[in-house]
């Protein structure tokens, strides 16, 4: 069953096709509230929630058929059907690359942030999610309460910080905003990629855009790269990690708007 998506929109009378932006897993489309507005100067945004994150609807079902099918909603509802441009991130990338492949006449371009058409297993996101689902919020009142609970399993202060985004507080009652069930349930899914022997490629322009210090797009993706999206070029942004454009959003910013321009 698809779902409608909770979105924010930006620039709504702006000229050509908007700019659709998908985040990554633990995302949610506040996080990319800053480049939102920097997109927003010459063109329409939106950025949604991708199903079982932030304020959209709850679903047992993620694998990125399903995912795709939810952002396919969204543009014939939101978009007049596109085409749009499409960005994602991460997770947010493979649900963009499978709607490309699947339904291409509702995308202007595609832009794949860090995310590769491969699987990514990562035993750290599993981790993650069980330890969101796992800790118990009843002994807790403020969000510092909870990132001490959380410091010596996520000692790193970032992504300790990234995760916390997640939490949603009322008066003094703390709840986790993600579907936490859902995705550790479906994690493999999240993961994987899906073989698609025989699949039409996308023939429309496409950028891929890779973290220096990351290592979700490598060599070993570029056949794959090649073979379902043809037109597609990849450019790097030096010293930063998987979350490119949180970590030099200037460079991202810039990429971004020059592949557009194109």
């Amino acid at each position: 069953m698809t779902l409608d998506l909770a979105v924010v929109e930006a620039g709504q009378d702006r000229p050509g096709p908007p700019l659709v932006i998908l985040h990554g897993l633990f995302g949610a489309k506040k996080n990319w509230g800053a480049l939102q507005k920097q997109f927003a100067r010459t063109r329409s945004v939106i950025a949604a929630d991708l199903r079982n994150h932030g304020q959209s609807p709850w679903d047992a079902a993620m694998d990125y058929t399903i995912m795709a099918q939810d952002v396919a909603r969204l543009i014939e509802t939101r978009c007049a059907g596109g085409p749009v441009h499409l960005l994602g991130h991460s997770m947010g990338g493979k649900a963009a690359m499978m709607l490309a492949l699947s339904r291409p006449e509702l995308l202007a371009s595609l832009i794949v942030v860090d995310i590769a058409p491969a699987p990514s297993q990562s035993a750290q996101l599993t981790h993650y999610a069980e330890l969101l689902r796992d800790l118990d919020l009843s002994p807790y009142s403020r969000r510092s309460e909870v990132d001490a609970a959380l410091k010596p399993a996520v000692p790193d202060d970032g992504v300790r910080a990234f995760l916390l985004t997640n939490l949603e507080t009322a008066g003094d009652a703390l709840s986790w905003k993600p579907n936490l069930d859902a995705l550790v349930d479906n994690m493999p899914q999240i993961e994987d990629w899906p073989a698609l022997d025989g699949v039409e490629p996308f023939e429309g322009p496409t950028l891929f855009i890779a973290g220096g210090r990351s290592d979700y797009i490598g060599p070993q993706h570029q056949a794959e790269i090649e073979r379902l999206f043809p037109n597609a070029e990849i450019e790097t942004i030096p010293g930063a990690g998987h979350w490119v454009h949180a970590e030099a959003p200037k460079a991202f910013l810039e990429t971004v708007e020059r592949f557009l321009a194109e």
